[in-house]
């Protein structure tokens, strides 16, 4: 496993000897654009997924999608060949319901801007999901679902202007689809707060209660957050202070990640779930650089530098440290133009 502390002070990506299945007991798996896009399986992901529980890995699947109760994501997920229980499946519905009980008494009624699994996430905690301010709310709960609409949004708008509580569920401002990248519940939050001005508490990634809701229902001793995106999937990470590994199923590209802050990094970096199976290649100083597998990189006059050959990933792996640690140098850090070196990469 790394050396480095996980998330603070890393300016390379880790390595690991072992394959990460037995470095780590449980996988924290993100699903939107890691393990499927919209309704189909991400490439890889069955049999990378079949190979580590195999290898013994616990499999849990953490979501900030809280359109759809657990059951509903487990038989997804077993329909693309992914055996799954209801049991599994962490969404932020979870997360939110769990900040509401703590806010307002069992039986109170709950406005809801959303889908079924906030419906069924409320009332694991005793709590009523209402559509309207007609049935007298006592606080508003807003999590992703394909049917909102303004209406949705307009009651929303109503009940947080009278100073009803605001639990949003997550605030990814996209999600992937089958189609492409479409608007997120942070979009539709950013709605309700345009027109009230109000800000709501966040339940989901990378936020702690997330996190918790997480450590409570996995019971995870040493956990990897796999994920696709850094401003939830690593950030929460980094917050929960466990390692993560970042796949390139998803939105965010190898550009993003050499400009990634220090709460954006993650411990390990790999194509897709395969990553999952194998160690993580070390990387090391080499001369004013950073060496990975058959490459090496280095920041000179704001430009990254690549020379070498071998897995590409392996010369991303190169790059990020030679990138991360000039934007940590100690005389004023600055980002690096790696255009022309991702490009030489095939990215």
């Amino acid at each position: 496993m790394t050396d480095t502390p996980t998330g603070r002070d890393r300016t390379v990506p880790g390595g690991c000897a072992r394959p990460l299945t037995e470095e780590y007991d449980t996988a924290l798996l993100d699903l939107d654009g890691v393990v499927y896009a919209g309704p189909d399986a991400v490439e890889h992901a069955v049999e990378s997924l079949e190979a580590a529980r195999s290898a013994g890995m616990r499999l849990a699947y953490v979501t900030n999608n809280a359109s759809r109760p657990p059951r509903a994501v487990a038989a997804h997920l077993t329909e693309l060949g992914v055996p799954a229980e209801a049991s599994d499946v962490i969404n932020s519905a979870q997360a939110a319901a769990r900040l509401l009980a703590e806010k307002v008494p069992a039986g109170s009624k709950v406005l809801v801007v959303g889908g079924a699994g906030l419906e069924e996430a409320l009332a694991e905690r005793g709590l009523v999901a209402v559509r309207s301010m007609a049935e007298h709310p006592v606080a508003v709960v807003q999590g992703f679902d394909p049917s909102v609409g303004w209406q949705h949004l307009a009651e929303a708008s109503y009940a947080v202007a009278a100073g009803l509580p605001w639990v949003a569920s997550n605030t990814d401002l996209t999600v992937p689809t089958g189609r492409g990248i479409a608007p997120g519940n942070g979009s539709l939050v950013a709605a309700v707060r345009t027109a009230t001005g109000a800000e709501p508490e966040v339940a989901g990634k990378p936020l702690p209660p997330m996190h918790r809701e997480t450590v409570i229902r996995t019971g995870a001793k040493r956990p990897l957050v796999v994920g696709d995106r850094l401003d939830t999937d690593i950030e929460g990470a980094y917050n929960g202070g466990v390692d993560s590994l970042l796949v390139f199923t998803g939105v965010t590209t190898p550009a993003q990640l050499l400009s990634a802050p220090a709460h954006h990094r993650p411990t390990y970096l790999a194509a897709d779930l395969r990553g999952l199976l194998t160690g993580q290649p070390e990387v090391s100083a080499a001369g004013d650089g950073f060496g990975c597998g058959g490459w090496t990189a280095r920041a000179a006059d704001g430009v990254l530098q690549l020379s070498g050959t071998g897995d590409r990933y392996d010369g991303l792996r190169a790059l990020c440290a030679a990138a991360w640690t000039a934007l940590d140098a100690a005389d004023g850090g600055r980002p690096v133009d790696g255009r022309k070196a991702l490009a030489e990469l095939g990215f």
